[in-house]
């Protein structure tokens, strides 16, 4: 073999045993079977499936996996990318109380994309409630998507003795089969303590801002934490790229015992869709629930000079005029522009522009619940 030759052998070589590491960012990874132990350092831990403890933020329970956000039978009604984004978990959150000093967390592995770390997109995102009453971050449990495997690893450390209540939100844009809580033996594990009666959900319908592209953490999008802050389920049925107002959607949010619907998917629309879809789906919502009220709310980017806010605004007086009842409209103030841009690439809000958001959009929300009772 001569010099020349070699040296391409080598090459070769070298690119077929590396070839095989230059995957995808948001490839999923092969996943082993559920409880497959990962290392003796967990033998003693207590594992609890999430299910048995408090699940928030799902919709509906007759789902084809167990965290899915839409149920199986709408995999024959929606547009197929609405079906593929509802079996993401955004807006999923596990509630529980404990003693245990650790907490622990498996969870499916997955990527990230090249706008959004792998933190929001696949992790879990860990808050408590603190002496006051008021939920506070606690840490982060880090997914590991180069891992052919469940992420397996301690996700917390107790913030005080005695018992603690927590919310665990599960990853905004990664479909996820098994979630499993763990806790030191002998401590006590109970479900989150009971809301009141009468604090139904709000049903957020959306775009990929509302599933909560781009935040650093699964806890940091607008609608997780507005949960927090009212400290209300919130159900986050928002669609990347798909949140355009199809009355299948009116459809389906119709079937859900809510307190409000807030509706933000200009961002997804052209003018066209929205002079043609709008009024229509805000009546077939209307008819399925004829005293929730409803929320519209502006394109989050562009100011409210915009001609599709504009519009948006129009429609929403049209309606009014025509007798729509508890029906009300919230205009954009420029959140996610100014001196420090909110956004990552113009139109996903970081975490600064997911905190404008929640704090522009929760004195209304509040409000609106107080006044109809809920």
């Amino acid at each position: 073999m001569n010099r020349l030759s070699f040296i391409l052998s080598v090459c070769i070589v070298c690119h077929v045993l590396t070839g095989c590491a230059l995957k995808s960012p948001t490839a999923r990874p092969a996943r082993a079977a559920a409880g497959t132990p990962v290392a003796d350092k967990f033998a003693g831990v207590r594992w609890v499936d999430a299910r048995q403890l408090t699940l928030e933020g799902q919709g509906w329970t007759a789902t084809a996996s167990p965290y899915d956000r839409l149920p199986t039978r709408a995999g024959e009604l929606v547009t197929p990318a609405v079906w593929n984004l509802s079996t993401h978990a955004a807006g999923l959150c596990v509630r529980f109380a404990t003693n245990s000093g650790k907490i622990y967390g498996t969870w499916d592995s997955g990527g990230a994309m090249y706008h959004m770390p792998s933190t929001g997109m696949s992790g879990l995102d860990v808050y408590a409630k603190n002496e006051s009453g008021a939920w506070e971050f606690i840490s982060i449990g880090r997914p590991h998507p180069d891992k052919p495997q469940y992420t397996r690893k301690q996700i917390a450390t107790a913030p005080r003795e005695g018992l603690v209540e927590y919310m665990v939100f599960l990853p905004l844009y990664s479909n996820v089969d098994t979630v499993e809580i763990g806790f030191e033996q002998g401590a006590t594990v109970r479900k989150g303590f009971a809301r009141s009666e009468d604090a139904k959900p709000v049903v957020f319908y959306g775009t990929s801002i509302t599933q909560g592209g781009c935040a650093s953490r699964s806890g940091m999008s607008h609608p997780a934490i507005l949960s927090r802050w009212l400290d209300r389920e919130i159900i986050n049925l928002g669609f990347s790229g798909a949140g355009k107002m199809e009355m299948v959607m009116a459809d389906l949010l119709g079937e859900l015992d809510a307190s409000l619907y807030v509706l933000e998917c200009l961002p997804n629309m052209t003018d066209e869709m929205v002079d043609e879809r709008v009024a229509p789906f805000v009546r077939r919502l209307r008819n399925h629930q004829p005293e929730t009220p409803i929320l519209l709310i502006d394109h989050c980017v562009f100011d409210a000079s915009h001609k599709r806010n504009i519009r948006y605004r129009e429609i929403y007086e049209e309606l009014k005029s025509s007798g729509v009842q508890y029906l009300h409209h919230l205009p954009n103030n420029g959140l996610l522009s100014g001196r420090e841009n909110g956004t990552v690439d113009g139109v996903h809000p970081t975490d600064l522009g997911f905190e404008r958001m929640a704090a522009y959009q929760e004195p209304v929300i509040r409000g609106l619940l107080k006044n109809y009772g809920n």
